[in-house]
C-alpha cells in the first residue's frame, strides 16, 4: 500500500511578519528551518520514491532540509507552479491587520475564508483548487497507483486542495480546514487509493 505525505513548508518570513505571501517568494525564518529539520526526522522511517513541490524557494527549502535530515539523497523530485500558493493578488505583502482596517474585517475575512470569493487580481480557493487537481490526478496520483511512496511539499491551501480530494470533503468542510506548517500528514492508501489511515506525524 502506497503512503502519501503532504508536508506545508516550514514558517516563512512573511508568515511570521503576518503578511500575505501568495505567490511572493519569500524565504523560510528561522523557526521555518526548525520545523523543516523537525519535520524531517518525523519522515526519516518512511520510504519516500518521489518528491514534489511547488516552485516557491520555502517549499524547495522545506524538502531539501527535510530530506537531508532523513537521509533521503537524490530521490527523484517534480516542481510545478501547479502546487503553488493560492494567488493573493492586490494583498500579496500588506500586513493582514492593516489590510482589515483598510477594507474592514468583514471583507478580508470573506476573501481568505470564502469558496469562491476572490481577492483583487487574485485567487479564490475554488481557482486554487482548480488547478491543483488536474495536476494532482496527471502526475501525483499516477505514481500512488504504481505502488509509489509520494512526498508533496507544498502550501497551506494548494494542500487544502488534496486533502479535500482525499478525504471528499464538501465546499464547507474544505472552509475549516488548517494546515500545520512544517508538520508531515500521512496518508496509507490503497491500490485503488482509498484512505485506510491518516495521521499527523
Amino acid at each position: 500500500m502506497p503512503n502519501l505525505i503532504l508536508l506545508r513548508h516550514g514558517q516563512s518570513q512573511w508568515n511570521l511578519e503576518n503578511r500575505f505571501t501568495g505567490w511572493i517568494d519569500v524565504d523560510l525564518s528561522a523557526l521555518g528551518e526548525e520545523e523543516a529539520a523537525n519535520a524531517g526526522k518525523l519522515i526519516e522511517p518512511f520510504s519516500i520514491d518521489f518528491v514534489f513541490t511547488s516552485v516557491l524557494k520555502r517549499a524547495i527549502r522545506t524538502s531539501q532540509i527535510a530530506l537531508d535530515i532523513a537521509q533521503k539523497f537524490n530521490v527523484p523530485t517534480e516542481r510545478s507552479e501547479a502546487l503553488n500558493e493560492r494567488h493573493y493578488g492586490d494583498l500579496q505583502g500588506l500586513n493582514k491587520a492593516e489590510t482589515a482596517l483598510n477594507y474592514g474585517d468583514d471583507q478580508v475575512h470573506i476573501w481568505r475564508r470564502s469558496y469562491d470569493i476572490p481577492p483583487p487580481n487574485g485567487e479564490s480557493l475554488q481557482m486554487t483548487q482548480e488547478r491543483v487537481l488536474p495536476y494532482y490526478r496527471n502526475n501525483i496520483k499516477p505514481k500512488l497507483e504504481q505502488g509509489s511512496n509520494v512526498l508533496v511539499v507544498a502550501h497551506g491551501n494548494s494542500l487544502r486542495a488534496l486533502v479535500a480530494e482525499l478525504d471528499k470533503m464538501t465546499k464547507e468542510e474544505i472552509l475549516e480546514l488548517n494546515i500545520p506548517t512544517g508538520t508531515p500528514l500521512l496518508y496509507v492508501l490503497t491500490k485503488s487509493l482509498d484512505v485506510v489511515e491518516k495521521k499527523y506525524l
